[in-house]
């Protein structure tokens, strides 16, 4: 069991092109690895992104085991680091879309993913519109060098619930990649909800976001007691923060949350 891990958030504004997206993930991961990061987590839509969801998004999307996640399985066996990004793939139905996360090893294997369980119906979105939701499975967490990272993505964090049934499964690293539209308030209910997670957990929070026009920006790194670690501004950039196990383990034995609690979560 590692005593540290250290973690970068990249963010950026994926567009319509995906060989354009690669080129900037591969730029910030390298960047990312080169600071020490360990495991490096992208934003939701890596792979694509549209602007207003339309039938476009269906006709970009691919197998969870095609060229996007080949390529991030490449750069995460070249670089030997762990990576989890956002992407959209395919459905039985040709006209919609699954919106997915998925976690790569430095062997280069897919080792968890993730399909969005809570559709974005909601600020004058409409995902279900064109978008699947995710199976209400087993809970997507994998091992990373020692920690167990458990995997959602964006609107999921308005829903505490995910992040407790993560917590159930062994996580102890929340990983968030988003698209956390711009808007009224929204970058204050980002940080709050983020750090709330954090907290209520007692686990670190790792988060991701495009960057503007359309995203806010400001990915976080968050520790279990709602300290941030690391964090960005609006512009496409990287940052490294590591995670100690020792502070894991403090914040735990100080406060007993999760082991005094009275309820359980269940799906509906």
């Amino acid at each position: 069991m590692s005593a540290t891990l250290a973690v970068g958030i990249a963010q950026f504004a994926p567009g319509p092109d995906r060989s354009a997206n690669l080129e900037s993930i591969e730029r910030l991961v390298r960047l990312a690895a080169g600071r020490g990061a360990r495991l490096v987590v992208l934003p939701e839509y890596s792979s694509y992104f549209g602007g207003e969801l339309g039938p476009h998004y269906a006709e970009h999307a691919e197998p969870l085991d095609g060229p996007f996640t080949a390529a991030l399985g490449a750069l995460a066996r070249e670089l030997d680091v762990f990576l989890v990004a956002g992407l959209i793939t395919t459905v039985a139905d040709p006209a919609r879309f699954a919106n997915t996360v998925v976690a790569v090893s430095p062997d280069g294997e897919a080792v968890a993913r993730y399909g969005k369980v809570h559709l974005y119906d909601a600020f004058g979105v409409r995902e279900s519109d064109w978008m699947e939701a995710g199976a209400i499975t087993g809970a997507a967490v994998f091992d990373a060098d020692g920690f167990a990272v458990g995997l959602q993505t964006c609107y999921d964090i308005r829903f505490p619930e995910v992040s407790r049934s993560l917590i159930d499964a062994g996580a102890e690293v929340l990983v968030v990649p988003a698209e956390w539209v711009r808007g009224p308030l929204k970058e204050h209910h980002w940080r709050t909800l983020l750090t709330a997670r954090a907290i209520e957990n007692t686990a670190f929070a790792v988060a991701a976001d495009h960057i503007p026009p359309v995203g806010v920006g400001v990915s976080l790194v968050i520790d279990p007691m709602g300290v941030e670690l690391a964090g960005l501004g609006e512009s496409e950039g990287v940052s490294v923060a590591w995670l100690e196990r020792a502070r894991l383990d403090e914040v735990r034995a100080k406060n007993p949350a999760l082991a005094l609690r009275r309820f359980t979560v269940a799906p509906r």
